[in-house]
């Protein structure tokens, strides 16, 4: 791969991870108005209880579903300023690091995704694993599951 498509593939990537984030975004605002509603439209009845334990739960959930939505902004604003642009000779925000088995790139904290037919696991830079990778190069192992990883690529 030459450098200019190593570039392509963090840029695919970063954009990959922005259209998740955007998607999780809208579900979390739909999820909240559809709380909302659930609980405004809960009725009155004789059994008092009953209608102040829906419009709690709904609130409840509405709150969760803000949590999830706080989280994902966040996520999403530190994403954006991540630089993809240039090949990295260490571990850093916006580096992709190689190892035999498993493909890190430092960006959000979006988890273990299958992107283009290949396993990314994506890290936030303010991650313990990503810290581990922090500063490393090709040829660095670090612990991880018990064992440990040695990385064999970096850009």
């Amino acid at each position: 791969m030459t450098n200019q498509e190593k570039i392509g593939f963090k840029n695919n990537l970063k954009n990959w991870g922005l259209d998740l984030l955007k998607e999780r975004i809208n579900t979390a605002r739909e999820a909240m108005n559809q709380a909302q509603e659930a609980a405004n439209s809960e009725e009155k009845s004789s059994a008092g209880d009953k209608y102040e334990t829906g419009r709690a739960m709904g609130q409840l959930q509405k709150e969760m579903h803000a949590r999830h939505l706080a989280e994902s902004l966040k996520e999403l604003a530190a994403l954006q300023v991540i630089p993809v642009d240039a090949i990295n000779v260490h571990g850093a925000a916006g580096a992709i690091l190689r190892t035999e088995g498993i493909t890190f790139f430092i960006s959000a904290g979006l988890g273990k995704q299958e992107v283009g037919g290949t396993t990314i696991l994506f890290l936030s830079p303010l991650a313990p694993l990503a810290r581990q990778l922090q500063n490393k190069r090709v040829g660095d192992s670090i612990p991880f599951g018990g064992g440990s990883l040695t990385i064999v690529e970096i850009f």
